[in-house]
């Protein structure tokens, strides 16, 4: 409970950003039909922030509860690892999550140890992106080869569980493409990947190339989530890290409320977005949310400083919109922060840890 416990004031008072999302490049070598981030971005790529320009907009925030580096893929940066050194450094992040469509499997492992030594007070986590089985996942990827490239990936990963801050787990895409195989995909990574610990299941967001892949079936998207449910309650696929217990709880939560947010089309819950959660692209651009397209200011235009941009009117205006309910989305890394900050939420969330650990030991989590 040590990571989340030391953030508690925030959920009474929204003072400052604990989660940021940093989208590290838009280089890919992945061809996702699903993909928001590079359908929406100028065809012509600006300057990715330097080593230099991170580390000074870093050391204008605070210490972070959870820093997602995102992309592209994110280990087409070279210098990945002396990012991740930056934000250790400068903001000592308690959870830093690393996604991966996988196709440099020795890059991946070489820099995740390089990660896991630099930062050993934050929980690294590593996702691999497995959208379907053998050719399936090729085709939803736009890549040959790409599924045996994720298997090897993990069973290169899997020696680094030796380290006690590494996380290892699987993102798996739900979309129209591969929503009636979705089910096997979680079998085959339990039967087949068992050292995955955490599978999670991110239901398809933004304005993809491919529009017709968001005409998903939201019962099978129940059906989905019910049969994760069920594995938590047989005590498979929990957390390894410090108040796993806790984000299970919180999973649950989520994931219905993610189901009920796109079946009635509308906001549920508060969102936190532009007050506990950031983004900030590989050119500077800050953005409350990764789906909304109107940016707070550039970096590069404030010099570095994050705390000039969030005070701008700009930015105010834009976060009283989104504090005032103009929007919605299925965001699953907001909605951990949008759930476990919102005080109203704990009756549910504990009614969910009671019933999942009330009164049970020996599950192999950690408090």
């Amino acid at each position: 409970m040590r990571y989340f416990l030391k953030y508690t004031p925030y959920i009474f008072r929204k003072s400052r950003v604990i989660q940021l999302t940093f989208f590290v490049t838009r280089r890919c070598n992945s061809r996702c039909s699903f993909c928001f981030y590079l359908s929406q971005q100028p065809e012509v790529q600006e300057r990715e922030l330097t080593l230099d320009e991170i580390e000074r907009f870093s050391s204008s925030m605070g210490e972070l509860l959870w820093l997602l580096f995102s992309g592209g893929e994110v280990f087409l940066r070279d210098d990945i690892v002396e990012i991740a050194r930056i934000f250790y450094r400068n903001n000592r992040p308690s959870i830093l999550t690393l996604p991966t469509n996988a196709l440099l499997p020795e890059v991946v492992y070489e820099r995740t140890e390089e990660i896991l030594k630099s930062c050993p007070e934050s929980v690294v986590v590593v996702k691999l992106s497995l959208d379907g089985i053998g050719k399936e996942h090729d085709a939803i990827r736009g890549v040959k080869g790409n599924f045996e490239k994720v298997m090897e990936t993990y069973s290169r990963l899997k020696e680094l569980l030796k380290y006690p801050n590494f996380e290892l787990g699987v993102n798996t895409v739900f979309c129209s493409a591969n929503q009636d195989r979705v089910m096997d995909v979680l079998r085959f990574v339990e039967r087949e990947m068992p050292e995955i610990r955490t599978h999670t299941v991110s239901l398809i967001r933004g304005n993809p190339r491919d529009t017709g892949l968001k005409q998903v079936d939201l019962e099978k998207y129940r059906e989905t989530i019910s049969f994760l449910e069920r594995k938590l309650d047989s005590r498979r696929g929990s957390y390894s890290f410090a108040g796993s217990r806790l984000k299970t709880a919180q999973d649950i939560l989520q994931r219905r409320l993610i189901y009920e947010t796109a079946r009635q089309n509308r906001r549920l819950i508060p969102c936190f977005a532009g007050r506990l959660n950031l983004v900030v692209t590989e050119n500077g651009d800050v953005y409350p949310c990764e789906i909304l397209s109107e940016k707070l200011g550039n970096l590069r235009e404030h010099g570095y400083d994050m705390n000039r941009i969030l005070e701008s009117e700009r930015a105010k205006r834009v976060i009283a919109d989104i504090a005032a309910g103009r929007c919605h989305c299925t965001h699953e890394c907001y909605f951990v922060t949008n759930i476990l900050f919102n005080l109203r939420m704990y009756p549910k969330l504990l009614w969910e840890y009671l019933k999942l650990f009330g009164g049970k030991k020996g599950n192999g989590s950690h408090e």
